[in-house]
């Protein structure tokens, strides 16, 4: 009897030793426990719902939208064997975590490479595709400490930033080529509700990893014997624009940052703008609460851009965000902001903000091809002496103001169509609402910019000339 119990020992012990061999050993080292297992099929069905829909649509168009369309789709099949090799391995720490996610990096910089260099007639299909990868850097939350949203939370919000370009697919193409548009709605809902859906259902917390699996491989060049482990790595800096300390020339954008900054080894908090005390007007003696008239005269001076003074994204006395002359910044966020604030954009060029949260009021001053995204706002949004702006309302807004703007376009959400919009010395006004349905086309409505004035029965009728063809 002892012998046969040490032969079964020793074969249980086999059998564990090959499960926890890994994805090394291909299709057969998975084993058949991991692949049956309901997330992992879960995934599979997501694949093959959504993203299989995409791709039927890029199959039709071709060209760059099908290119970047196989590298979504490559990146999906790379997370899902990272959510495999999760199952197989032990929670790792920051170095152990830059190997992990390196397969995940490598095939996002492919997709962000796209979007550099000249322009192409398909750049909005590019930036929504890419951008959209950002959403997969929910596999990288450890805890409420990591510095990045809850899983689900991070998809959405990820999801945000492409959706700006989405939006224009759709526009753009409304009227043209319903390929364009199916990919434009399919690419939604590959990630609301799809990538969405399948967080909330397998991990709202987090990859699930094996408390008894193999530890998590190294990188080439081991930390420093003997240093403390750096925190786990926030994907929060996703949405971080600058760094203060450039690994290179080139920035990078998108999970390629995040990545980039993971690899490096250095303290991930490196490089993300906080606003720290010593940041904050009221405890800065070159400044004071009141406005200047530097400030002041912003607002009828016609100065270029190639005078404007440095790049500025601060929080004035505790009440006031600040984000100027910030030209080509794509990746402009506001997140640490309440209703008693207020947002002031000046002198901005090519350049995106996001403002994640409800604020007072918004003024957006002096901006060429600007985009702001914001959620809610308590009194206005105000814009003037601009050119080539977009803005998108994703909450409510009881009132929009153009002045003095040469092109601007207007998304408003479902919560903000009772809206007053109020336009003086402006052209190229256009207002975007959502259909009736969910997959409803969005509305397009020009603005007038014409009127005729009639004198009639002691007073003057104004009427707006109409807008064929809108």
């Amino acid at each position: 009897m002892d012998e046969k119990l040490i032969v079964r020992l020793e074969s249980a012990v086999a059998r564990l030793e090959a499960l926890s061999s890994g994805l090394g050993s291909g299709a057969h080292g998975i084993g058949e426990e991991t692949a049956s297992d309901p997330s992992i099929v879960a995934f599979d069905d997501l694949i093959g719902r959504y993203l299989g829909r995409v791709s039927s649509a890029a199959e039709k168009i071709g060209g760059q939208v099908l290119e970047v369309t196989k590298i979504v789709q490559e990146v999906f099949n790379v997370q899902k064997e990272l959510l495999i090799k999760a199952k197989q391995t032990q929670k790792p720490d920051l170095a152990g975590f830059s190997e992990f996610l390196k397969p995940l990096n490598e095939v996002i910089m492919k997709a962000n490479a796209l979007t550099e260099g000249r322009r192409s007639d398909y750049f909005n299909h590019l930036k929504s595709a890419t951008d959209s990868l950002s959403a997969l850097a929910w596999i990288a939350y450890t805890g409420k400490e990591c510095g990045m949203s809850m899983p689900i939370a991070h998809v959405e919000e990820s999801w945000q930033m492409a959706e700006f370009y989405n939006n224009k697919v759709l526009v753009e193409y409304k009227n043209k080529d319903p390929n364009h548009v199916e990919w434009a709605k399919a690419m939604k809902e590959l990630y609301l509700p799809g990538l969405r859906d399948y967080v909330k259902n397998n991990y709202p917390l987090g990859p699930v990893w094996s408390p008894t699996g193999k530890p998590a491989a190294a990188p080439p060049k081991a930390p420093t014997p003997g240093a403390p482990a750096p925190p786990p790595p926030p994907p929060a800096s996703l949405f971080s624009s600058e760094s203060s300390q450039a690994s290179s020339s080139r920035p990078k954008e998108g999970m390629a940052a995040v990545f980039q900054e993971i690899s490096s080894g250095k303290p991930v908090t490196t490089g993300l703008r906080k606003v720290t005390d010593d940041m904050k007007t009221k405890n800065r003696a070159d400044r004071t609460g009141v406005v200047g008239a530097s400030e002041k005269e912003g607002r009828t001076s016609s100065r270029s851009f190639s005078k404007a003074g440095p790049p500025k994204l601060e929080l004035q006395m505790g009440r006031k965000w600040v984000v100027e002359n910030q030209i080509g910044k794509k990746q402009l966020v506001i997140d640490d902001c309440d209703a008693k604030q207020s947002v002031y954009v000046f002198g901005c060029k090519d350049s995106v903000l996001q403002i994640q949260g409800k604020v007072n009021n918004i003024t957006i001053d002096k901006c060429t091809k600007m985009g702001v995204l914001f959620r809610d706002v308590v009194a206005a949004c105000e814009i003037v002496n601009c050119n080539g702006v977009e803005v998108q309302c994703q909450g409510s807004a009881p009132t929009i103001s153009v002045d003095n703007t040469a092109g601007c376009q207007l998304y408003l959400s479902k919560e903000s169509l009772q809206a007053s919009i109020t336009t003086a010395k402006s052209s190229e006004i256009n207002v975007l609402v959502p259909g009736a349905a969910p997959d409803a086309d969005w509305g397009e409505h020009a603005l007038p910019q014409q009127f005729i004035h009639v004198f009639k029965d002691g007073h003057f009728e104004t009427t707006p000339v109409s807008h064929s063809g809108g």
